[in-house]
């Protein structure tokens, strides 16, 4: 699992893909800066096959995948990142197919902290934090404010966001409860299609976390989400589409310790969701899990984990989802490793229901499901140097796309019954100092196009074949810290491109200017075919610490 500790460095980051890139298994497909309208995957696959958490709880759309990283939250709510590359399913369900990301929060300790920047295109950002502990309770609170007038004309945006953080305890145990609320108004040129549209996104989310003991806890959330798409921004009249979602769940979950270094974790579920659109409809659905999984670390040496995980929803209609890994240390400085894993993931209701001039939906679809394969090798040959490599393998059945066999047909939704994805994972991590650190990762994919012949696929062939990434990060002298991360990628079927970004801040004191160059190259570059992304960009502020630690 790759892990960013966001509350060290959080000068040097704008947003969260700002994190995400350093990782070469991730992909991520942007139609704007500031994670505006993000399609996210990992290991090849597409962004409706990874899984996006809060603290542990879902934030994928019902409705499309596209809006899976329309957060809740800001980054300046987010104290860490947690990157799982391969299958969640036995732990997690639906659509963690390729990998998990989960955005964790927590209350800071006291603080009042305040940041503002200024950059090209317009570009004005304005966030804060509010901090405190009161009778033992531990509070946060923090907005953001996030605006530019566009790099080219119809590609404006205004990112709002909102947040509550609480921590407490009583006899029962911990209590975490977030609040939160965005809004995110944006011109979409070129988004969906050769139109000058624009869409307006908001969200509200809620959710509770109850530990009932030692070695319980209970979880609650709430999501609810709108969509607002407007086809021609000058012309509403013409298409114009109205979504609400709504998203429930709710778990217990339970661990216990047992003999000879083993553990055992198992829980049940309940999910539901629903939409109201004037496009796709008003539909419901519920689904109920359970899972199990056992755990074992024997003679220091060995490990071994099993689990199993059943869902199930609508007409006597579930999915297993089983796992299997193992991991031996052959020396102090080796150590092997393998698993072996199902997943599935429900259709959207886009891909149900959707219609428009160039695309259609099919209520027919079956859940994508997949066999993932993965071993590998790790090497600590001293404490500060690290290497690891990964062999994986996906075998895609029923794999959701839209398809069209001539440049004047439409895109139908539609399964494809088999593909076949095989991949290597490598990285090389030395630490030169104790606050400097040189990272290098590189991902390629093959696969199988066993397709039609004379199908045009709309995504499932926009993958990475080839992502390395090397990141360097640390001090410079006493009082400042950088970051520059390389990360050069080909996509399947296009050109190669590489981007440098590179950011500074003070790390310490109470006033801490920042900057922060991406794309220096000034790199005219696609993440998403036919959707120009922005060229060299320049941001410079300030974060001042009214209050708390200054070191």
């Amino acid at each position: 699992m790759q892990v960013f500790d966001v509350k060290q460095d959080r000068t040097l980051a704008s947003s969260v893909s700002d994190y995400l890139q350093m990782d070469s298994s991730v992909n991520l497909q942007r139609r704007a800066p500031s994670d505006i309208q993000t399609d996210l995957s990992l290991r090849g696959g597409t962004f409706g096959q990874t899984l996006v958490l809060l603290n542990g709880m879902r934030l994928n759309d019902p409705q499309s995948a596209h809006h899976n990283m329309d957060l809740p939250v800001s980054l300046d709510a987010i104290s860490e990142i947690q990157i799982l590359h391969g299958s969640g399913a036995t732990q997690y369900g639906s659509d963690a197919v390729t990998g998990v990301v989960n955005l964790i929060s927590a209350p800071a300790q006291p603080e009042v902290r305040l940041r503002g920047a200024l950059g090209n295109f317009g570009v004005n950002q304005q966030s804060g934090a509010l901090a405190f502990a009161l009778r033992g309770v531990a509070e946060q609170f923090v907005f953001s404010r996030d605006f530019s007038s566009g790099f080219m004309p119809d590609r404006d945006y205004r990112n709002l966001s909102l947040a509550s953080i609480s921590h407490g305890r009583s006899r029962l145990g911990a209590t975490d409860l977030l609040l939160a609320t965005s809004d995110r108004p944006f011109g979409a040129d070129q988004f969906y299609g050769n139109f000058n549209s624009w869409e307006r996104t908001r969200g509200w989310f809620a959710s509770i976390r109850q530990e009932l003991g030692r070695n319980m806890e209970a979880d609650f959330a709430y999501r609810r989400h709108t969509d607002l798409f407007v086809l021609y921004r000058d012309q509403p009249q013409v298409f114009t589409n109205r979504h609400a979602v709504e998203s429930w769940q709710g778990d217990l979950r339970r661990s216990e310790e047992l003999p000879r270094n083993s553990r055992l974790n198992y829980g049940v579920e309940l999910l539901a969701d629903s939409i109201e659109s004037n496009n796709l409809g008003n539909h419901s659905r519920v689904r109920g899990a359970g899972y199990v999984a056992y755990d074992i670390r024997a003679l220091r040496r060995f490990s071994f984990s099993a689990g199993l995980r059943d869902e199930v929803w609508g007409s006597f209609n579930h999915e297993l989802s089983p796992t299997l890994s193992a991991g031996a240390w052959l020396s102090s400085k080796w150590k092997v490793r393998a698993a072996a894993s199902r997943a599935f993931r429900l259709p959207s209701y886009t891909d149900l229901y959707y219609h428009d001039p160039a695309n259609v939906g099919s209520p027919n679809l079956r859940p994508e499901t997949a066999w993932n394969y993965e071993a590998g090798l790790d090497w600590h040959p001293a404490s500060r140097l690290r290497a690891s490599a990964t062999v994986f393998e996906r075998r895609d059945r029923d794999l959701i796309d839209y398809v069209r066999y001539s440049p004047t047909d439409i895109y139908r939704a539609t399964n494809f019954q088999r593909l076949v994805f095989t991949g290597f994972e490598g990285v090389l991590e030395y630490h030169v100092r104790p606050a400097q650190i040189v990272r290098a990762e590189y991902t390629g994919i093959g696969g199988n196009r066993s397709v039609v012949p004379g199908a045009i696929s709309k995504y499932v062939f926009n993958y990475p074949i080839h992502s390395g990434v090397v990141v360097w990060q640390g001090g410079i002298g006493a009082q400042l810290i950088a970051r520059t991360r390389v990360g050069v990628l080909e996509r399947y079927a296009r050109d190669p491109y590489a981007l440098w970004d590179f950011s500074v801040a003070r790390s310490r004191g109470r006033i801490r200017p920042f900057l922060q160059l991406t794309n220096l190259t000034d790199t005219a570059y696609q993440e998403v075919a036919g959707v120009v992304m922005p060229k060299r960009g320049v941001l410079g502020g300030l974060e001042l610490r009214l209050y708390g630690d200054a070191h």
